[in-house]
């Protein structure tokens, strides 16, 4: 609806009530615009709707991937996207990220905890709830401040102008995007896991990422001692947030399924298997076993029959079975496959570096079976970039007969490197990265997990050292206020960015002649103007 036919709409309300003295039809209309998304339910369906859109995209040109930053507050995700409709005037193919390893480290009641699902797991809904209303407030903010452009436009009888504010105001593109929402590994059984998605898409995650580890045993995908469940009991969680987002009327909803089988060398359970070649067989394959030599050795072990021998899988003191080495990757491929297979729309494979052949290699057999296959992959912060970059490119020059007797392998990260050949050749390959990925390697979406994490360190620790320091004041106003200026970043007007014009305009519409407004000509913030 455009915006003349929302004015037009709430006039006809407002005319069926005689006595709605004060109300105008066009306040109304601008906070209808304003607030387009009533509940995380609108949000839920309407970015399920952009995701599938742009799924289809990628299946078409690999050259349509997407992208999105972990966020841990909803100010964080807010500027985040004000940031990219500045710079590259879209939001299209930009998403959130919601990391449960942020959630943990920074939301949690109990502190900061390590990756282990031990933080509230209605926290991750509840910065869902959060980042939206961030955005939303940004989708008014710059509304509001259009609108207040229209006004000027017609007071100055600029028609050209009005016309074609109307015209952007008609096509205005909101803030809210997709968040790709990490409910880790469910927070318990299978019902838990429904209950929780059930909160998450309330909120207004259109897509939940969910893992195959064990829910109380739960580690970061970048460290030791990660344990995986069966198949059948992974695919019924699967199943669990399906059920919940159709519940909801979220038909669209996305559903990722995290593999973390390739650091994974431990297994809680021994699946339940009916028939040789079943899927709980398939699993049980991987098990590091030994055969039975004398029966009497048994001492309330679980034993395993094939061929008509015993095996007995090796148990660890943790009562934990290992799976043998060098089975990573076909169990990746099974989970992948059977995840696809039962529900799942997108794939997760949790790699120890970022190394686009190795990542191919899995894609490639996962299409052999599911040929639009693709994934989301975490650029992690955990990988030094550098380095395995660095390595990759001295190891191929190496194999190819190009001397490198100008380089140690082993000091590769030293800045002593990052002007050579060899530097500025790793540097365009990650810089790249993305993209080739995206073309060879099936990644459709593209993420880092923690960035602003690292940014936010990063950067109070440059203010605390020159604030503190002998530039004192210099150090906040050359480093920070002087940038934002200069760069145009929004929150520069921090008043603003906090809502006291949107304030003001209610005020107006409230109170008339009567509003006391905080946005007069005594307002400091009239100094960044300039």
């Amino acid at each position: 609806m455009s915006y003349l036919q929302e004015i037009a709409k709430a006039d006809a309300t407002i005319g069926e009530q005689g006595h709605w003295q004060g109300i105008a039809a066009e306040p109304v209309a601008r906070m209808r615009l304003q607030n387009r998304f009533h509940t995380g339910l609108d949000i839920a369906r309407h970015t399920a709707t952009v995701m599938r859109r742009d799924m289809a995209a990628y299946d078409a040109d690999p050259a349509n991937y997407t992208q999105s930053l972990g966020c841990w507050h909803g100010f964080i995700g807010q500027q985040k996207m004000i940031s990219i409709k500045k710079h590259f005037g879209t939001t299209k193919g930009r998403y959130l990220y919601l990391s449960g390893w942020m959630v943990a480290a920074l939301r949690s009641e109990f502190g900061p905890l390590p990756d282990q699902s031990m933080h509230e797991k209605t926290s991750v809904p509840a910065l869902i709830e959060e980042l939206y209303t961030f955005l939303r407030q940004a989708d008014a903010r710059e509304l509001g401040m259009m609108f207040r452009d229209l006004d000027k436009a017609r007071d100055e009888g600029n028609d050209v102008e009005v016309q074609r504010l109307a015209n952007a105001i008609d096509q205005y593109e909101t803030h809210v995007v997709p968040i790709i929402a990490d409910i880790d590994a469910g927070f318990g059984n299978a019902e838990a896991t429904y209950l929780l998605a059930r909160k998450f898409i309330e909120a207004g995650a259109c897509c939940i990422q969910i893992e195959n580890q064990v829910s109380d045993e739960k580690q970061c995908g970048h460290q030791d001692g990660k344990v995986t469940v069966p198949h059948e009991d992974f695919l019924a969680k699967i199943r669990a947030v399906r059920y919940a987002f159709l519940e909801l009327g979220v038909d669209d909803g996305i559903i990722v399924a995290r593999t973390d089988s390739l650091g994974a060398g431990l297994t809680k359970q021994i699946a339940y298997s009916r028939e040789e070649g079943d899927l709980g067989d398939q699993y049980n394959s991987f098990l590091d076993v030994e055969e039975v030599a004398d029966i009497a050795s048994l001492r309330g072990d679980v034993v395993l029959g094939r061929g008509g021998r015993l095996f007995r899988p090796k148990r660890l003191p943790s009562n934990l079975f290992q799976f043998r080495p060098g089975t990573g990757e076909d169990r990746v491929v099974l989970d992948c496959v059977t995840s696809l297979q039962n529900g799942a729309d997108l794939l997760w494979i949790e790699t120890e570096k970022p190394h686009i052949d190795q990542i191919a290699g899995m894609v490639d057999r996962i299409r052999a079976v599911i040929p639009n296959a693709k994934l989301v992959y975490n650029n992690s912060p955990s990988f030094n970039w550098t380095l395995n970059f660095r390595q990759q490119v001295f190891d191929r020059w190496q194999a190819e007969g190009r001397d490198v007797s100008a380089y140690d392998r082993a000091r590769l990260m030293s800045a002593d490197y990052d002007a050579t050949d060899l530097g500025q050749e790793a540097d365009e390959k990650i810089r790249t990265f993305q993209k080739d990925a995206a073309a060879r390697a099936g990644i459709f979406h593209h993420l880092i997990t923690l960035p602003t994490y690292h940014t936010a360190a990063l950067s109070t620790d440059n203010l605390a050292r020159e604030y503190f320091g002998e530039a004192g004041m210099l150090g906040y106003v050359e480093g920070v206020q002087r940038k934002e200026i200069r760069e145009g970043i929004a929150c520069v007007k921090h008043q603003n960015m906090a809502g006291s014009d949107m304030g003001d305009d209610h005020k107006e519409y409230f109170a008339g002649d009567a509003a006391l407004k905080a946005g007069g000509s005594h307002n400091t913030m009239n100094q960044f103007a300039a």
